[in-house]
């Protein structure tokens, strides 16, 4: 079930993601902010920095993914929250899964940052497709050769999971 109320702490977190956004619109980046907390306390934030970075994937929740991991010492950020002035793209929502945060409250609606010409509806109809039929042709070459990484993963035995 999605809990439909939110605390005043929420409240207070999501306003420092959305001050984010607006600050960092002022100093020439995108319009996003995000904020990861644990146990009541900021962990990390991170704005949108593309174009000042010429890195793609420098979007606000990625940002601050790699600043709160940085942080912990540890590629799971279990137990926490992000706070996303946006909800976040096909990339961002992937890396948080990935991170395996708990819970994500987000202020503006893909459909709101479709308004302003940050539409994914693209990307999300893209990976529906077979590779073979994407925009961006993705071709398998040489599987036998390559599933040779996989197996020596399998068998090996002081792997760290994730």
């Amino acid at each position: 079930m999605i809990p439909t109320n939110f605390t005043v702490e929420d409240e207070k977190f999501m306003q420092l993601a959305i001050d984010l956004s607006i600050e960092n619109v002022a100093i020439g980046g995108g319009p996003f902010g995000a904020v990861v907390v644990r146990n009541g306390e900021v962990i990390a934030t991170g704005t949108n920095r593309v174009t000042e970075s010429c890195d793609p994937t420098a979007h606000a929740e990625v940002s601050a993914i790699r600043a709160a991991c940085a942080a912990v010492g540890s590629f799971k950020l279990s137990g926490c929250t992000v706070y996303s002035s946006c909800e976040p793209c096909p990339m961002c929502l992937s890396a948080l899964y990935w991170a395996g945060v708990e819970r994500i409250f987000y202020g503006n609606t893909k459909q709101d940052a479709k308004q302003i010409n940050f539409d994914d509806s693209f990307i999300y109809d893209q990976i529906a497709l077979a590779p073979e039929a994407r925009a961006i042709p993705c071709i398998n070459i040489m599987r036998d050769s390559a599933l040779a990484a996989f197996r020596a993963w399998s068998e090996k035995e002081d792997k760290i999971p994730y």
